[in-house]
């Protein structure tokens, strides 16, 4: 009865059912005007300044921004552990000890090959054959030696006992022949004199720093010195090979003499060390 009572073609109205699907209404807002930005942009923010703060922190400063020394590259460092297991096992030290049998065994070959030419100049010299010994560049001599004590310098500071005899061996003969070519001559006075002053002091700064009687610092000026002389004669020398075909003059070793200061204030004062540090920042 009720039911007739109901508009024919009428809808009948049903109520408002919850539904699972999101309903999206036309009134969107900006995403900046959405209330939990904010939250995630301060959230953010906090991040960002954590970050900051750990990443300027005086350790972390400290760390980065220390400087690396250029002479403290050849000082030597273990990796690990197992480079310093391996340094202590038997067969290293096995290896290292016939290395060190073959190294002052060098001796023998350095002997037979300056004995011969030392006997022959004495030979000249007491003839009184002076001419003969004028067939020996003395400049190729001196770079020899120059080269010699570099090296032993070098192995001083390493203390490999066996290649500073070797190196020491090498000094003595050379300089026992240009002593020869200097009494012939053939050497001019001046530069003998100059080369033994440096020899004698080569020698007793080298072996005062091997029996640890040496000031670092003297060490210092040593290393400093012997790197100019080395480093401006080669360049002099390898020119004056060519004087007949070049002009005599002594401009390779003065420019190579001015690079050589530079490069060892340069290596003094760690210029490179903060150049690249500067240039990594920057």
């Amino acid at each position: 009865m009720a039911g007739s009572l109901l508009p024919v073609g009428k809808a009948v109205l049903r109520s408002r059912q919850p539904s699972n699907c999101y309903a999206f209404n036309a009134d969107l807002q900006h995403p900046k005007s959405i209330p939990i930005l904010p939250l995630y942009k301060k959230r953010v923010k906090q991040n960002n300044t954590l970050n900051k703060s750990v990443l300027l922190s005086p350790l972390v400063c400290q760390y980065r921004l220390k400087p690396v020394s250029a002479l403290d590259s050849d000082v030597a460092r273990p990796i690990d552990q197992s480079s310093e297991d391996l340094k202590s096992s038997k067969s290293f030290k096995q290896w290292d000890s016939l290395t060190a049998k073959f190294a002052g065994a060098a001796n023998i070959p350095f002997l037979i090959l300056q004995l011969p030419q030392i006997i022959l100049n004495a030979r000249n010299l007491l003839a009184g054959n002076q001419a003969a010994l004028f067939a020996v560049p003395w400049l190729g001599m001196f770079t020899g030696l120059l080269g010699n004590l570099s090296l032993l310098s070098y192995f001083i500071k390493k203390r490999e006992t066996e290649v500073v005899v070797v190196q020491t061996l090498g000094v003595v003969t050379i300089y026992i022949v240009i002593s020869q070519l200097a009494m012939a001559g053939s050497m001019p006075l001046p530069h003998y004199a100059v080369t033994s002053v440096v020899i004698a002091c080569g020698l007793v700064v080298n072996f005062m720093n091997y029996f640890h009687l040496l000031n670092p610092v003297i060490w210092r000026y040593w290393e400093d010195f012997i790197t100019i002389a080395g480093l401006s004669a080669l360049p002099q020398v390898m020119w004056s090979t060519f004087i007949p075909y070049v002009p005599n003059t002594i401009l390779p070793g003065a420019v190579a003499f001015v690079l050589a200061i530079l490069a060892v204030f340069m290596v003094s004062f760690d210029i490179c060390s903060l150049y690249m540090w500067l240039l990594l920042q920057g």
